[in-house]
């Protein structure tokens, strides 16, 4: 599969991608992925170190005639977004990823991409190793973490870097470039319930929602995707007279709109005909609405084996309520910057099982005020029912700076070579470059890519042509950083 890869074009950019999606690289399972950047820098020659908290930082001097101009930070995260669809057979621990071309695009068979970084992480290593390229001073920052806690630009020391100018390779639309991001909240609400025996004289019933696009918690909220987790809440409220519900398993990561959720239940064998008829004509109402954005959603209920333990009415009827009543999706839309989402919320995982109930969610904003007022709104919520609530790994946004620098050289070169302006922008996404600024308050930064689909979901691709795109305008950029003051 990855022989078709390695002939595309930049082969260099190509390749290094596949070498990179050989090696595992899941958050917070970065030990492979380390030891691999740390090789790749040492083989070079090139002064590598490694952080106390596992961030990978290799410097490169200036390529000849370039050794006046201002230090540059190329900066991209290492780990990945672990998701597969449900039929797809892969070990994220053990396995490199599978790449295909299809048509103008490149995607995994199955699962996610990597490209949400890789391709940043691949372009700075094609820097590093080529001969060729003019450059400034180089310092390659490798972080680790970024998908499930910013962990490594949270641990990076303030002695490491001394670059000026700090480009972020982390962004999706190539004809962006991006001056701003929200900052996240993790919102986790935990509660026990009491299990009692199924009733008698009832039967079995599994409940399965799939075939949900899923996708990127920040990027893709405003699209109106189906979630998983509220969709399969919908179904057991609108039925809970008639079930008592044993299990539920839904969603995966924070940062990823949930694409399934399966829930066990038991029905009172009286109650079977009512139940499936009512079910059946919600599940049709849902995907009804949810046709045009999720067009392979599938809700599929299948008798089985009754449950030996079920929740209690009340423990039931208080979980359906408070999931319902939990917000989701866009919460509050920009003033200042157009089309922006400012705040929004992910129901990411709901887990109940063994008397234990686990909601996790993800809360995003660029503004610090919102972000904690739309994180204390859910822990009312949870916390009216019952409910544990703890608020953790908060991380800043990166305010906008509109009279950057490195903006305007970024804008009057991409104009120059694509004859059209870029659009300057800010992403409901969490970048790194608002954490890495509470070190650097003096390094200006800013953020591009080449256009990637679908990140954090099976579905995710990356434009071949928009690659090279992205290629070409990086080499451009290196070549014209200013000269020192």
């Amino acid at each position: 599969m990855n022989k078709d890869i390695r002939a595309l074009e930049p082969t260099e950019l190509w390749n290094n991608f596949a070498d990179l999606n050989a090696v595992p690289r899941g958050s917070k399972k970065e030990e492979r992925v380390i030891q691999f950047m740390v090789d790749f820098g040492k083989k070079l020659n090139l002064e590598t170190v490694v952080d106390p908290v596992g961030n990978v930082i290799i410097k490169k001097p200036a390529s000849k005639g370039m050794e006046n101009r201002k230090t540059v930070v190329l900066q991209s995260h290492l780990d990945m977004v672990h998701q597969k669809n449900s039929d797809t057979n892969f070990n994220f621990d053990t396995e490199g990823i599978k790449m295909v071309v299809d048509g103008d695009w490149v995607r995994a068979d199955g699962t996610t991409l990597g490209a949400d970084n890789g391709l940043g992480v691949a372009a700075i290593m094609s820097v590093l190793a080529s001969e060729t390229i003019k450059h400034p001073p180089l310092e390659a920052l490798f972080t680790i973490d970024e998908e499930t806690g910013m962990t490594g630009a949270m641990g990076l020391q303030a002695n490491y870097l001394t670059g000026e100018i700090l480009l972020n390779l982390d962004t999706e639309d190539d004809d962006e470039i991006d001056i701003g991001c929200a900052g996240g909240i993790d919102v986790s609400a935990e509660n026990t319930y009491n299990e009692v025996a199924a009733p008698v004289n009832s039967g079995g019933f599994s409940i399965s929602v799939t075939g949900l696009k899923g996708g990127h918690s920040g990027m893709d909220i405003h699209k109106g995707l189906g979630n998983a987790n509220k969709i399969m809440n919908r179904l057991l409220y609108e039925t809970k007279e008639y079930i008592r519900v044993s299990e539920i398993n839904g969603g995966s990561l924070r940062n990823a709109i949930p694409r399934e959720s399966f829930a066990s239940i038991s029905v009172a064998n009286a109650k079977k005909d009512t139940f499936i008829k009512k079910i059946n004509k919600i599940a049709k109402e849902i995907k009804a609405e949810q046709a045009t954005v999720d067009p392979n959603l599938e809700i599929i209920i299948t008798e089985v084996a009754t449950p030996e333990r079920v929740m209690t009415t009340i423990s039931q009827n208080t979980l359906l309520n408070t999931i319902y009543a939990a917000h989701n999706g866009v919460y509050r839309m920009s003033h200042d910057m157009k089309d922006l989402v400012e705040t929004s919320n992910n129901v990411a995982r709901v887990i109940i099982k063994d008397e234990s109930i686990k909601i996790l969610c993800l809360t995003r904003s660029s503004v610090e005020s919102s972000k904690f007022d739309l994180a204390n709104a859910l822990r009312a919520t949870f916390e009216m029912a019952g409910y544990t609530v703890t608020l953790s790994g908060s991380y800043p946004g990166w305010k906008p700076n509109t009279n950057s620098p490195i903006l305007k050289a970024l804008s009057e070169t991409y104009e120059k070579l694509f004859n059209e302006k870029p659009d300057v922008v800010a992403c409901h996404a969490g970048l790194e470059c608002g954490i890495l600024g509470t070190n650097y308050p003096d390094m200006d930064m800013i953020s591009f890519g080449p256009t990637i689909q679908g990140a954090h979901s099976p579905d995710e691709k990356a434009n071949i042509k928009s690659a090279k795109k992205f290629w070409g305008f990086l080499l451009t950029v290196l070549e014209n950083i200013p000269k020192k003051n």
